[in-house]
């Protein structure tokens, strides 16, 4: 009676993680009624951060946009070979955020916007894994202080806004990279000396 018990709890905790798991993802339609900003050229965002990061399958790239649609700061990072868990690629974006880039969580309205393009196998339809990448990034900029911006998939067909029906055949995960990037941002004014500046200055150089 006890190893059966002790199987049946088993089984319980595992299906509890599962429905868990299933919750920290967005649907298309919730995507697309959460009011996340358009980009002004979405090709000129996708080909500038194809150049700097040259992504391949499994590779996000998350990057901080100012109003202008300026680069601020971006970083990239390959998907750790585990089932797709909005939490845990929360918590990678949020990571590689406060490696680059300084919060704004001070602001009463966030300012710079957050974008993720995400290279991967297979078409441009949603899939689960979208819808948790979805919700991490959502998420992470909550934490972080900023706008939720675009969801991109960058496949070998080309790259494509979820939620927004706006994409093209190039750059694909197969493309070399263009000759032009992101216009950048101007480099950040530190306020203060000490390591806030060094952070700061970091977070320009990027």
């Amino acid at each position: 009676m006890t190893f059966g018990f002790a199987s049946s709890s088993a089984a319980s905790l595992s299906t509890s993680a599962s429905a868990a798991s299933a919750s920290r993802l967005l649907e298309p339609a919730e995507w697309a009624s959460a009011g996340i900003p358009l980009l002004r050229d979405p090709r000129e965002v996708v080909s500038g951060l194809h150049a700097r990061h040259r992504p391949r399958p499994s590779m996000a790239v998350v990057a901080v946009l100012d109003p202008e649609e300026r680069l601020c700061a971006s970083a990239s990072f390959t998907r750790r070979p585990a089932p797709a868990d909005g939490w845990m690629f929360r918590n990678a974006l949020l990571a590689q955020l406060r490696r680059v880039i300084p919060h704004d969580l001070r602001r009463r309205t966030p300012v710079r916007t957050a974008v993720l393009l995400y290279c991967r196998e297979g078409d441009a339809h949603w899939t689960e894994e979208d819808g948790a990448w979805m919700w991490g990034l959502r998420d992470a900029c909550t934490l972080h202080g900023l706008r939720c911006g675009a969801y991109i998939t960058l496949t070998h067909d080309g790259w494509q806004v979820l939620g927004e029906g706006r994409g093209g055949r190039r750059p694909n995960a197969d493309s070399a990279p263009e000759s032009f990037a992101l216009s950048e941002a101007p480099p950040l004014a530190p306020r203060t000396g000490g390591p806030v500046s060094e952070v700061l200055r970091r977070a320009a150089a990027r």
